[in-house]
């Protein structure tokens, strides 16, 4: 017996055959949005600035090309200013990675596994801790600067309830970094708790069972069934974390204005201040950006390289 034969579907061959050139184009018909608006919005500034860190620019004359005198002046040039104010805005941006990073994982990573639960109330504290990061930065600010004014706030208010003497939270070192890690912390934890939810679902409820029989106690399931399961995940995270921390701006810009003095201002406010204020050396701004985007870059090499050698053992 022959097999029936579906003429609409030889119809439909047909028209494929016939038509190899749209066949071919569609899948970019797909990503044209994307692909538009990321070179427009990445690629593009991302070529430019290139192209501006290698000459002088105001915004209001022609570039003048000065080769690499711009990057001299940040990184060889000791007599210039440019070198100090730059080198130490990165120190503080250094700083403010080392002490607030390590806190930005671990206290998701502990409120993470507080709710992985399927307990009552889990999904009201989720939604309760990822709230915050909902907020735009100039709203967190604002209610950080309300409850941390020294002479009005309502941190103060209460302190001096207990007989404790105002604290300058935004106005005296080390209170101003604290008060930045701080509400960083309050911001941001929401994102990364949510990561943290979602690799524990990888990590086999039959291995802590297994743990349990041996005799492992919490930290020691912690230690040796929890983290390894999910390493992964927490190289990524820990990566994206200290990029995202190496581009701080708007806690100390709105909150501290970078003092007292300059001793809150990070590399992004004083790119910001060459940029666009004074003299605006756009072009100076530009190598600034440069040599950020470098660092950043050695960084995500870091986690590629890491997660690819993770992966080969896996």
């Amino acid at each position: 017996m022959k097999p029936k034969i579906d003429r609409s579907e030889i119809k439909n061959l047909q028209v494929n055959k016939d038509k190899p050139v749209l066949n071919k184009l569609s899948p970019y018909a797909f990503i044209a949005p994307h692909l538009f608006f990321f070179t427009v919005f990445m690629i593009f500034p991302t070529i430019y600035g290139i192209y501006l860190s290698f000459h002088s620019w105001d915004f209001f004359s022609s570039p003048v090309f000065v080769g690499l005198q711009n990057y001299a002046d940040l990184i060889v040039n000791k007599d210039s200013l440019y070198f100090t104010y730059y080198w130490d805005a990165f120190k503080h941006t250094l700083l403010f990675v080392v002490f607030a990073v390590p806190l930005l994982i671990s206290i998701p990573l502990l409120i993470a596994m507080a709710v992985d639960t399927k307990t009552w109330g889990s999904n009201f504290f989720r939604a309760l801790f990822y709230a915050p990061s909902l907020f735009s930065i100039a709203t967190v600010a604002l209610i950080w600067i309300w409850m941390l004014d020294t002479n009005a706030g309502l941190v103060n208010y209460y302190l001096n309830k207990l007989g404790f003497e105002n604290i300058p939270w935004l106005t005296d070192l080390p209170w101003a970094w604290v008060s930045i890690i701080v509400m960083t912390i309050w911001w941001t934890l929401g994102s990364n708790m949510i990561l943290f939810l979602a690799s524990l679902q990888d990590v086999s409820p039959e291995l802590h069972e297994a743990a349990k029989i041996d005799g492992a106690n919490a930290i020691h399931r912690f230690w040796h069934v929890t983290l390894p399961g999910i390493k992964n995940q927490m190289i990524f995270i820990l990566i994206m974390t200290t990029i995202a921390s190496f581009n701080i701006f708007g806690q100390p810009f709105m909150a501290t204005k970078g003092g007292p003095g300059t001793d809150t201002k990070v590399l992004l406010m004083y790119i910001q201040e060459v940029a666009f204020t004074g003299s605006s050396e756009a072009g100076v701004a530009s190598a600034m950006a440069i040599i950020m985007g470098f660092f950043l870059v050695i960084v995500s090499v870091i986690q590629f390289k890491v997660i690819g050698k993770e992966d080969k053992k896996a």
